[in-house]
């Protein structure tokens, strides 16, 4: 999931180890065609608590150097590395462990029970997995992770406060007409 198409795959293939040497991760690549395309590749710290600009920049830096020997986009095209954000993909088995209590969208590469597309509470990984409680459901779902085509974070306000307490910030003061 980390990838889609064959030269997304290469293009990982180059950056992995370059992020990994920057203590990074690569979390999904993409080029997205257009009169110029654009290479989008989204990075945490390995340790999964965020990336900032300057840890952008010295991946894109880095990447540059690679890219320009490698040649893996032909012709022009923009490199733009950004943070996965709040309601950020899920690509590995660690993302849906590390994010286990949080809501998730999951899309599958086949249909299941009549539908390709879950939503619940991640419930954490069993032998490769992805544990999921859907609303209206009484067992816990069971998704092989090589099914799962497409998946992220719901934004809620559960994500924000945790995003906010790991940034070292304070969730929001409640006021007197919030209650």
């Amino acid at each position: 999931m980390k990838t889609k198409t064959p030269q997304d795959t290469r293009i990982l293939a180059l950056a992995d180890p370059v992020a990994a040497g920057l203590g990074l991760e690569i979390v999904r690549v993409r080029v997205m065609s257009g009169k110029k395309p654009r290479l989008q590749i989204m990075t945490d710290r390995l340790d999964g608590s965020g990336v900032d600009v300057d840890d952008c920049a010295r991946l894109s830096r880095a990447l540059s150097d690679v890219f320009e020997v490698e040649d893996p986009v032909s012709g022009e095209y923009d490199l733009e590395i950004s943070s996965p954000g709040i309601d950020r993909p899920l690509t590995t088995l660690a993302h849906f462990a590390r994010w286990e209590g949080y809501e998730a969208r999951i899309e599958l590469d086949r249909m299941v029970e009549g539908r390709k597309r879950f939503r619940g509470l991640l419930a954490g990984v069993e032998d490769g997995n992805v544990l999921l409680d859907m609303d209206g459901e009484e067992d816990t779902a069971l998704i092989p992770f090589d099914w799962i085509a497409d998946a992220k974070l719901v934004l809620t306000d559960a994500l924000i406060e945790a995003d906010l307490k790991a940034r070292g910030g304070n969730a929001p003061a409640q006021t007197e007409g919030d209650e």
